[in-house]
């Protein structure tokens, strides 16, 4: 298995690839990120077919505008800010197509099992709510932390953030999350009782 260069040298070969050949340029960050963006791109969309999408959209964009293109950060960051930009534009254009036929139908007579499928549904739709509801970096750290078991550490690596901002941006989801789930939580309980 080929190992990738350190990131300092990749970021000095991209900046001088960039200058002296674009197709060369583009190849490289081919190879080296596309496999870790569509990784990013999968956690939010979960669709195999839009992550492959998306991820060709972000590689077009910046083969078309690599003339004027400008990276303040370090290429790594920038294509992960790109990624994780193109998955949550698109995860917010679905949920603004609900069409009518996705509407539930009308509800039938319920049971005591009926009545706990509802509830356990009512719960996942409400944290799925409140997971939207959550601030872009919010929700990326969050879902990568609790759904895909990250360390802190691992998410600030893949993220090219600080373990600090992890550490903050977890507490303020966790904040967000508690305060949206609190109703939820307490038709669970008197369900329960």
């Amino acid at each position: 298995m080929a190992t990738s260069p350190p990131a300092d040298a990749l970021e000095a070969r991209l900046a001088h690839l960039r200058e002296t050949d674009a197709e060369a340029f583009m190849e490289v960050l081919f190879k080296e990120f596309y496999r870790p963006l569509g990784n990013v791109i999968q956690r939010v969309v979960h669709d195999r077919d839009a992550t492959e999408d998306l991820l060709q959209d972000v590689f077009l964009r910046i083969w078309n505008g690599r003339a004027t293109l400008v990276i303040s950060t370090t290429y790594r960051a920038y294509l992960y800010r790109a990624a994780l930009n193109a998955a949550l534009r698109y995860q917010e254009r679905g949920q603004r197509q609900v069409a009518w036929d996705d509407a539930p139908p009308a509800a039938e007579p319920r049971t005591d099992d009926a009545l706990h499928a509802l509830y356990q549904q009512e719960a996942e739709d409400s944290v799925e709510a409140a997971l939207a509801r959550l601030p872009p970096q919010c929700r990326v750290v969050f879902t990568m932390s609790r759904y895909d078991e990250m360390s802190y550490q691992q998410i600030a690596e893949t993220l090219d953030i600080s373990p600090k901002t992890v550490e903050n941006q977890m507490g303020k989801a966790l904040r967000i999350m508690r305060q949206q789930l609190s109703g939820l939580l307490k038709n669970l309980y008197s369900f329960l009782l």
